[in-house]
């Protein structure tokens, strides 16, 4: 019954779920962390850029951001900085069009395309002599995650040997109606800056007339994610790539940390009945930490999700 009490509490001056979720995003600052930038060639023509970030391990971290994120996130540099420090090597991959560049393709990237998480692993492993690799993601990465390692247990390669992800919205159709109006004008300004990229490549393709009349992420995947990426509308997209459906197929160790405050998580995503009957599978609800914050001590830059993720993944506490 892996369902486990959680010891993260957040410092009293974050005394909420948004006070939690923002701060660390705005302010945070990691230091120390040099990436080497690699560009790979996607089987379908499109590219991937990757960063590395090496300290000569034989064991590899392999970080999955957030919607709208890249490698350059605080929550991703500092959990390179936390296994970079414990001797592990990092690698922090880009989705398609979120390294500074549009993409090649019409397609860009959603919150299923495990397809890609399990390109740049093939080739992390085919081009170098890891032994052990772990997972990580945070929020989109999370479900991205997830749903690799339960779609199809049996094509995981044998080096992944553990997984931890933050945040994640293992049921999109739930967190998609849950988040606030305040959050998802922010991701819509973004995502209209790519669909502008991609309309002056893909001018047939790319309709944004009244695109300001959006005001959920409902209507924008039904608008767009779904039909550029092969599904019938929201609710098919919502249906085929959540996380949740897949969890009961895990066979590797994996902990979710969703914290009980998110203001971006529904109530069904937190998977309490998946976890009580999958020995693999480690559920943990702290009451605090907002959405990829769990923030301890933010001026010391003291971070629970990062030395969770250290003590998990390397550790065999559970």
């Amino acid at each position: 019954m892996p369902v486990i009490p959680s010891e993260h509490k957040a410092p009293f001056y974050l005394f909420n779920g948004h006070l939690q979720t923002i701060i660390p995003s705005l302010f945070r600052q990691v230091e120390g962390v040099q990436y080497q930038r690699e560009r790979l060639v996607t089987p379908d023509e499109d590219f991937i850029d990757v960063d590395w970030s090496r300290v000569g391990s034989d064991s590899l971290l392999i970080l999955s951001h957030g919607l709208e994120g890249d490698t350059a996130r605080p929550y991703i540099m500092g959990m390179v900085k936390a296994f970079n420090a414990r001797g592990i090597d990092a690698m922090a991959w880009n989705y398609r069009s979120c390294s500074g560049e549009p993409n090649k393709l019409l397609r860009s990237y959603h919150l299923g395309a495990s397809d890609d998480l399990d390109f740049v692993l093939r080739h992390a492993l085919q081009h170098n002599s890891y032994s052990k690799v772990y997972l990580t993601g945070f929020s989109a990465g999370g479900n991205i995650t997830l749903k690799y390692i339960g779609e199809d247990p049996t094509q995981v390669p044998q080096q992944v040997k553990r997984v931890a992800v933050f945040s994640t919205p293992v049921d999109l159709k739930g967190s998609a109606q849950r988040i606030s109006k305040i959050y998802t004008r922010r991701f819509m300004k973004s995502l209209k800056l790519k669909l502008e990229q991609k309309q002056r490549m893909y001018e047939q393709e790319v309709d944004l007339t009244d695109y300001n009349v959006l005001w959920s992420f409902p209507e924008f995947d039904d608008k767009y994610t779904a039909p550029l990426h092969g599904f019938k509308d929201a609710e098919d997209y919502y249906a085929r790539v959540s996380s949740r459906q897949f969890i009961p197929h895990i066979q590797l160790p994996t902990l979710l940390v969703n914290a009980l405050n998110d203001p971006f998580l529904s109530k069904e995503c937190y998977p309490v009945k998946e976890a009580e009957e999958n020995p693999n599978f480690y559920l943990e609800m702290p009451t605090e930490g907002g959405h990829v914050g769990f923030a301890e001590d933010f001026r010391k830059d003291l971070y629970y999700s990062e030395a969770r993720a250290v003590q998990f993944l390397l550790g065999n506490k559970e």
